[in-house]
């Protein structure tokens, strides 16, 4: 797989990772990774938060993700 960014502007880079939230390949240039938090249930069919359920931020995991540089700037601007 090719890097999305590099193949936009005629590079030919192979990806060292794929973006967590828009599913693009990405290279070291273009890529970053940090933690993310991720609201975790507490089983996969009774969630503790979520989908209509208020979460408190005990209820949050960080794990570390890999993003776009897009999708990072746009996670950091809600954060």
């Amino acid at each position: 797989m090719k890097c999305y960014e590099c193949a936009k502007n005629g590079k030919d880079t192979d990806t060292v990772g794929i973006c967590s939230v828009c599913g693009r390949g990405v290279c070291k240039e273009h890529m970053v990774r940090e933690d993310a938090p991720v609201w975790e249930g507490e089983y996969s069919i009774k969630l503790k938060c979520g989908m209509g359920v208020e979460c408190n931020y005990e209820d949050v995991q960080h794990w570390e993700k890999i993003f776009c540089i897009y999708c990072h700037k746009a996670l950091k601007e809600n954060y």
